[in-house]
């Protein structure tokens, strides 16, 4: 396709990343939304939208669902049978867009979350496998789990629509009893793991809910912070987690999505990766 708009030399595509790949953090939509971006303004089929002047700049809509187009087959060279969430949220990053329109960006809370990579390694293809065998083998009992873990997804969703208007303590009572309720579903389709069970053990112990993160299996698990969780609290269940032999950081959900940068505009140590290296 893309030698329909401009002959493109070989080229050599040199990667650097600080999430932690095969963890369920979308290192690989990461990747294959901006691989597909990088290639596809390359070879002309998409502007370049840098103007003068900037240093960042992003693609129009029309771009970003090609981008988002040639990020899924990528998804699907790595995954086999990906949802396509997580290069539509790479695209467009807060904001999901497509024929199921997710949250919008100004409509949904900054969350704090605690990150934990138990840094136990898991494939994305094996676990969706597994998880189609078995409802395959238990329609009846897999499909009503299946339908439930839609539903909590969409009152998370009303959950969080609701809360910039009114930031009550009380949704986030409820986004915890959500985050446990799906972490028990993910469990009986198949796809927790004792170091998962153990890192929901040990910030249960500080008061804290959490569940994993992408295909499970191990790899990563977010815990919910409440805007009034103290610093010590948080470090408190840092402290236990890391002495699990687990991996935290504390961060926040949201991001802009897929982004142009000019070589001025990275920091000091991504330079370095991409340009020293």
């Amino acid at each position: 396709v893309c030698l329909c708009f401009r002959d493109v030399p070989s080229v050599d595509i040199l990667v650097w990343s600080e999430l932690p790949a095969g963890a369920g953090l979308g290192s690989s939509a990461a990747y294959a939304v901006c691989l597909a971006a990088a290639l596809l303004t390359a070879c002309g089929a998409i502007s370049c939208p840098l103007k003068e002047g900037e240093s960042t700049a992003r693609w129009t809509e029309e771009e970003l669902t090609l981008i988002n187009s040639w990020a899924f087959q990528g998804e699907r060279v790595i995954h086999g049978n990906p949802s396509g969430v997580d290069n539509a949220v790479g695209t467009w990053g807060t904001c999901e867009r497509g024929e199921e329109v997710s949250l919008v960006a100004s409509r949904v809370p900054t969350l704090r979350i605690l990150l934990t990579n138990t840094k136990v390694p898991r494939s994305t293809k094996v676990l969706v496998a597994g998880v189609k065998e078995k409802i395959l083998k238990f329609p009846a009992i897999m499909n009503p789990v299946l339908d439930s873990i839609d539903a909590i997804s969409q009152e998370c969703q009303s959950v969080l629509e609701a809360m910039p208007a009114n930031p009550s303590p009380e949704y986030y009572s409820v986004l915890e009893e959500l985050f446990d309720i799906n972490q028990h579903h993910l469990n009986v389709i198949g796809v927790g793991h004792p170091s998962l069970d153990r890192l929901c053990r040990v910030t249960a112990s500080h008061g804290l809910h959490s569940k994993l993160t992408g295909a499970g299996g191990g790899g990563c698990g977010i815990t919910l912070l409440r805007p009034d969780t103290s610093p010590p609290a948080v470090e408190a269940a840092k402290r236990d987690l890391c002495a699990c032999g687990f991996e935290c950081w504390e961060t926040s959900i949201g991001a802009p999505g897929v982004t142009l940068h000019t070589s001025s505009s990275l920091n000091a140590e991504v330079r370095h990766a991409l340009f020293e290296s």
